[in-house]
């Protein structure tokens, strides 16, 4: 993918005001964490997700669009996402306040952020642990459930850059057996314009769409076989787009709102 002029640049600004915007938060936060309720820590997140959405917007110039809302049930459900980029972890409790999310141990060990992370009711998960990390996971998304909110899951487990086979892990056919509610499959394009392990961030248009949701009950095989299918269709459907409509997009973004509803 051609690098455009200035593009480093605006990378680095972006970087640098990331950092403090995310270290200032942190501390005005720090005295009143140990006493907040989940929503309320979810609710600095979302502040945080609004904040760095703008600087993205206005330093960069990337923004993105939300699509098919109308699949988005208020009732609890299982929001299994294409996961392209470190985006994503600033982009879903924008549109829906009460995810909860199964989260890398590692992440809960950064300092602060971390323990943020717990106190917003995640879940965590030791990837090391083979069936205890399932277990954990399952058991942390029924109270999730219970208390009517809703579960997010990337089901290759990792970010996978545009283009690439998909690798679709059982831990969302766990899930979606254990919790017995809908699953509405999202498929997105965030790769082409920041790839994982990227310094870069393009200027664009990010692509996200809710998909019909998939109803409970379906034996494991179908119920895997139509996750794929929605979000790997529509997923390369919003790659074609993209690259047609930003002849500087292409599939090596891995190097490197409008919304419908209005980012």
């Amino acid at each position: 993918m051609r690098v455009q002029p200035g593009q480093q640049l605006r990378a680095g600004l972006f970087n640098i005001a990331f950092y403090l915007w995310t270290t200032a938060l942190a501390l005005a936060v720090l005295p009143a964490a140990p006493f907040m309720a989940a929503p309320t820590m979810r609710g600095y997140a979302r502040f945080w997700m609004r904040g760095t959405q703008a600087m993205l917007r206005r330093i960069v110039g990337l923004s993105y669009e939300v699509r098919g809302l109308e699949h988005l049930p208020p009732e609890p459900v299982i929001v299994a996402s294409k996961h392209q980029s470190a985006w994503e972890t600033l982009f879903f409790h924008l549109v829906r306040p009460d995810l909860v999310i199964g989260l890398k141990e590692e992440l809960t060990r950064i300092p602060l952020f971390g323990w943020y992370l717990m106190i917003a009711g995640n879940i965590r998960i030791d990837r090391r642990g083979g069936g205890q990390a399932l277990r954990s996971l399952l058991e942390g998304a029924r109270r999730a459930v219970a208390r009517g909110e809703s579960v997010l899951i990337f089901p290759e487990g990792t970010r996978m850059p545009p283009g690439a086979a998909p690798a679709y892990k059982p831990g969302v056919a766990a899930l979606y057996r254990t919790l017995g509610v809908p699953c509405v499959p999202v498929a997105l394009n965030s790769g082409l314009y920041w790839g994982r392990r990227s310094f870069l961030k393009r200027p664009g248009r990010i692509l996200v769409e809710f998909l019909e949701p998939i109803p409970p009950g379906l034996p494991r095989a179908v119920f895997m076989r139509l996750l794929e299918e929605r979000i790997e269709t529509a997923t390369a459907r919003l790659l074609a787009e993209a690259r047609t409509e930003d002849g500087t997009v292409s599939s090596g973004a891995d190097d490197g709102g409008t919304d419908r509803s209005r980012s």
